[in-house]
C-alpha cells in the first residue's frame, strides 16, 4: 500500500509545477487546471515515486509528475492496473518515457531515468485527491472489473 506525498499542477507548459494540498481530478481529463491532462489522452495524470527521485537526487515535482508517491513498488505495476487513490480511480496506461527536457534538469538525466520515470494514467472515476491519501492496486492488468470500482479490491 502506498501513499500520496505531493500533488502538483502546471498552468502553462514549461513552467514549474505548483504544489497543492489537494486537487480535484476530472473524469477522462486529469487534474483540474493542469495543462498536461487532456480528454482521451493516455497522459492525464503522471505518477513518480519518491524512492526513485531520492536515488537520483531529484526533488519532488522536478520531473513534472502530478503525484509523488511513497511505499508502492513501481516495479510491480503494469499497464492496465487499476489504482484507487483516496476515492479517485486511475488506470495505468503505460510507462512515462523520459523526454529531452530531463537533460535540462541535469545533462544525462534522460538516459539515467529510462525505465524509471514513473507511470501515466487515465482517470476512470473522478474525486478529490489529498496529500496523505492511500494508494492501492484494486485490479491487475487484464482482470475483468466492473466499471463500479467502489467495491473492487485486490489483496496485496
Amino acid at each position: 500500500m502506498g501513499e500520496v506525498l505531493h500533488l502538483f499542477t502546471c498552468l502553462v507548459h514549461r513552467f514549474p509545477m505548483r504544489e497543492v494540498p489537494e486537487v480535484e481530478v476530472i473524469y477522462d481529463k486529469g487534474f483540474k487546471g493542469c495543462i498536461h491532462g487532456r480528454p482521451g489522452s493516455k497522459r492525464q495524470v503522471s505518477l513518480m515515486d519518491r524512492e526513485t527521485l531520492d536515488k537520483f537526487g531529484l526533488t519532488p515535482g522536478v520531473v513534472k509528475e502530478n503525484i509523488t508517491t511513497r511505499g508502492i513498488d513501481f516495479q510491480t505495476l503494469a499497464t492496465g492496473n487499476i489504482l484507487r487513490i483516496g476515492k479517485c480511480v486511475l488506470e495505468i496506461t503505460g510507462p512515462c518515457d523520459p523526454c529531452a527536457r530531463m537533460d535540462e534538469i541535469r545533462m544525462g538525466l534522460q538516459e539515467e531515468l529510462r525505465g524509471q520515470r514513473g507511470w501515466l494514467c487515465r482517470v476512470k472515476e473522478a474525486a478529490v485527491i489529498r496529500i496523505g491519501d492511500r494508494i492501492e492496486v484494486i485490479a491487475q492488468a487484464g482482470e475483468n472489473v466492473a466499471t463500479d470500482y467502489r467495491e473492487a479490491r485486490v489483496s496485496r
